[in-house]
């Protein structure tokens, strides 16, 4: 078999090269025509954000810019543990106050304490961990004094209803 010539390989790049952008604009040429037909259709009539700028084009680029977004969108609270188990312990009674049942509220209290008692123990970017692990017996028997406030007094009638005689039932 012959070799090829030194110079049938530039000519072969240049027509690979010349078939690429060929093809590229063939391409590009398809995806005009299927915008241009989408627009006449109206597909792009009535978009969320139409008229708005885009955000984020202007000054500096924020590679986490979607994160951002996300979080904002979401409403997602991103809190260092400290903090958000201060919280959570701010909230504790509150959420607690929904169960019916000890059993359940004693399991919850256990959580919050395992959570606490891993975050002192493990070194976490933040402010200090200032909350402590709750005594379960006592957030109980809090807990137990709230329901009952809480519970609705049972109906009593002022005065228990007469009997009748059975002689004057025949009347």
């Amino acid at each position: 078999m012959p070799e090829p010539e030194e110079e049938d390989q530039p000519r072969s790049r240049e027509a690979d090269r010349a078939a690429a952008a060929a093809r590229i604009q063939h391409q590009n040429t398809w995806v005009d025509l299927q915008i241009r037909q989408a627009q006449e259709r109206g597909e792009f009539d009535n978009l969320p954000g139409a008229g708005k700028p885009i955000e984020g084009l202007g000054g500096e680029h924020d590679p986490d810019w979607w994160l951002k977004k996300l979080v904002e969108r979401e409403r997602i609270a991103v809190l260092p543990p400290s903090i958000a188990l201060r919280k959570e312990d701010a909230e504790l009674d509150e959420r607690l106050d929904k169960l019916n049942v000890e059993g359940d509220v004693r399991r919850e209290v256990e959580d919050f304490n395992e959570r606490v008692i891993r975050a002192r123990y493990s070194l976490s970017a933040g402010p200090p961990l200032i909350t402590m692990p709750r005594d379960v017996d006592a957030t109980i028997e809090a807990w137990n004094e709230r329901r009952l406030v809480r519970r609705p007094l049972r109906f009593q009638p002022a005065d228990p209803p007469k009997r009748r005689r059975w002689w004057r039932r025949l009347r």
